[in-house]
C-alpha cells in the first residue's frame, strides 16, 4: 500500500510553486492564493521598508516593479537578490516582474517579451533554487492597443517561456494579457490553453489587469467564467478601485475572486503620479495613512485582512 502511495505523488512535487487545473498550489501540494500589493520598486528602491509593511496588512504576496534597462533599471542581480530576501525575510511571496515591456507597439522604447527572456535568463543564478518563493511574471502589459501587433501575443509568449525553460528556470511564470494587460479583445482567454500546452514545466499562470474594462459584474464573471470552464489558472495581477479609463468595479472582483480561489494584486503601495496618485494604497509609503483604496483593499469586504493566509513554505 505504501508504494501505491508513493507512485501518486506529482512527479514534480519538489520544484517550487506550481499550477494544478486552476489553482496555484505549493510544493507540499497546499493551494496557495495570492493576496498582496503591487509595488513600484525600480522608481523607490530605496523604500526597502515597504515589504514589512505590505506584511503588517496581512498580504501574503508583493509584486515587484523591475526594469531590463530597456526604459527603467537595469535592475542588477545584486538588487534582485536583495529583494528575494526582503520577500522572505517578511514572509511574502515574491512576483518579480519586468515594467518595461509595458504597451509594446504603442509605448516608444518599450522592450520586447524576447528581451525581457534575456533579462530573466541574465539572473538564472539568483532565481535558481528559490522556485518555493519566486514567481517571475515575463513583463508587464507586453502590447497595447495597437491591434496590428497584439495579435502577435501567443507566439511571443511561448517563445519568451520556451527560452526561460532552455535556461533552466523552472519557477512558477506568470505571463501578463495584452492591450494593456486588460484583455477587452480575449486574446489571452482565448489562447491561453495553447499557451499553457507549450509551457514544457506546464507551470504557467494568467494573469488579466482589470480596470476601465471591467466595469461591471456580468464583464468580470464572464471573463472569470471562461477560465474555470476551460480549467485554466488565473490571477488579477492589477487593479484598482477606479482609474482615468473607467471605474473598475472593485467589489465584484474581490468578491469573486474569494469565492473563486483566484488570487488577487492591488495597484500598487505608494509612489504613483501623473494624476493617477487615487491609485496609491498609502499615501507617501507611510502604512499609517491609508487612502480610501487602501481602506477598501486592506480592511473592507473581501479584503487582504479578512482573506489572506501566508504561505506553508513558511510555516
Amino acid at each position: 500500500m505504501a508504494s501505491i502511495l508513493v507512485g501518486t505523488q506529482p512527479a514534480e512535487a519538489a520544484t517550487g510553486l506550481r499550477v494544478s487545473g486552476t489553482r496555484v498550489v505549493e510544493a507540499n501540494g497546499s493551494d496557495f492564493v495570492m493576496r498582496g500589493v503591487n509595488h513600484p520598486h525600480v522608481w523607490f528602491q530605496g523604500q526597502t521598508r515597504a515589504f514589512a509593511d505590505i506584511k503588517s496588512f496581512g498580504a501574503n504576496t508583493v509584486r515587484v516593479v523591475l526594469g531590463t534597462g530597456k526604459r527603467w533599471g537595469p535592475s542588477s542581480a545584486a538588487d534582485v537578490a536583495g529583494v528575494i530576501a526582503l520577500c522572505k525575510q517578511n514572509r511574502l511571496i515574491c512576483v518579480l516582474e519586468a515594467h518595461d515591456t509595458t504597451g509594446w507597439g504603442d509605448q516608444l522604447g518599450a522592450a520586447t517579451l524576447d528581451d525581457a527572456a534575456s533579462y530573466w535568463i541574465g539572473l538564472a543564478d539568483v532565481l535558481k533554487g528559490q522556485e518555493n518563493y519566486v514567481v517571475v511574471n515575463l513583463g508587464n502589459e507586453p502590447f497595447g492597443s495597437n491591434l496590428l501587433v497584439s495579435w502577435a501575443w501567443t507566439n511571443a509568449t511561448k517563445d519568451a517561456i520556451k527560452r526561460l525553460r532552455g535556461a533552466g528556470l523552472q519557477h512558477l511564470l506568470m505571463v501578463d494579457a495584452p492591450m494593456w494587460g486588460q484583455d477587452w479583445l480575449n486574446i489571452m482567454r482565448d489562447n491561453a490553453a495553447s499557451v499553457l500546452n507549450a509551457d514544457p514545466q506546464h507551470n504557467t499562470l494568467f494573469s488579466v489587469h482589470m480596470y476601465g474594462v471591467y466595469n461591471t459584474a456580468a464583464k468580470i464573471n464572464t471573463y472569470f467564467d471562461a477560465f474555470r470552464s476551460a480549467g485554466l489558472p488565473l490571477v488579477v495581477g492589477e487593479f484598482g478601485d477606479k482609474h482615468s479609463d473607467g471605474d473598475p468595479d472593485e467589489d465584484t472582483i474581490m468578491a469573486q475572486s474569494q469565492a473563486r480561489g483566484i488570487g488577487y494584486l492591488g495597484w500598487s503601495w505608494s509612489g504613483n503620479g501623473g494624476g493617477v496618485e487615487y491609485l496609491d494604497l498609502v499615501r507617501s509609503f507611510n502604512p499609517a495613512d491609508l487612502t480610501p483604496w487602501g481602506e477598501r483593499f486592506f480592511n473592507g469586504p473581501n479584503g487582504v485582512r479578512q482573506t489572506a493566509k501566508q504561505a506553508t513554505i513558511y510555516g
